[in-house]
């Protein structure tokens, strides 16, 4: 009923997280009624968008790409004032920024980039659980001020969640260094990103 490139343009943001169809579709129209100034934007953003974000080489946050002084790191990792001995893994990039507003953690975090779906192996090779163990295990190499002491699994509290806090689990489980879960503050189903500051901070300190 559409014209293909509406057609094409639905599709494309039915590839977002979260987004169908239907939702897809009120997007595409309301390009088609946005002014030329608005569209011409966006796709000046979009197209800056590989150049000007980077990914960080330690903890693979997003950082802006133009600050000088980066190093290809985030601005969380080359901050000396961080307390190291602590790595918070977390899901999803969100959940960093989440619980930097709480300012309950001065740690480094690690983005794992997914979680695996009851342990298919398929699901394991996407996140990056190999990149983890090698930080954990020689941080030198990654220019870490020191070692990791504790492990914060702060995965969200969901079926997926859980089975990739096992997961990393048992593969760090070997490298001696004490592994810890956030507390129940965070309510089963629920997740980090939509996580209050004060549900963050009883999470965090309450640990195991």
């Amino acid at each position: 009923m559409y014209p293909r490139l509406i057609q094409e343009l639905v599709e494309a943001f039915s590839r977002f997280p979260g987004i169908g169809p239907r939702a897809g579709t009120r997007f595409a129209l309301y390009l088609t009624k946005a002014p030329s100034y608005e569209i011409e934007n966006m796709v000046s953003v979009l197209s800056r968008l590989k150049r000007e974000v980077g990914i960080c080489s330690f903890c693979f946050h997003l950082f802006d790409a133009k600050e000088q002084d980066h190093k290809n790191v985030c601005v969380i990792c080359r901050n000396p004032g961080r307390v190291t001995g602590s790595l918070c893994v977390v899901e999803k990039e969100e959940d960093v920024e989440t619980i930097e507003k709480s300012g309950v953690y001065k740690g480094r975090y690690f983005v794992l980039g997914g979680t695996v779906g009851m342990l298919r192996k398929k699901d394991m090779e996407k996140i990056r659980v190999k990149e983890l163990t090698e930080r954990v295990k020689t941080p030198s190499r990654f220019d870490y001020p020191g070692v990791f002491k504790e492990i914060i699994i702060a995965t969200n509290p969901t079926p997926e969640g859980e089975a990739t806090a096992l997961y990393v689990e048992r593969s760090l489980d070997s490298l001696g260094v004490a592994l810890t879960r956030l507390a129940r503050g965070i309510p089963i189903g629920g997740e980090i990103e939509y996580a209050d500051e004060e549900t963050i901070r009883s999470a965090f300190n309450g640990r195991h």
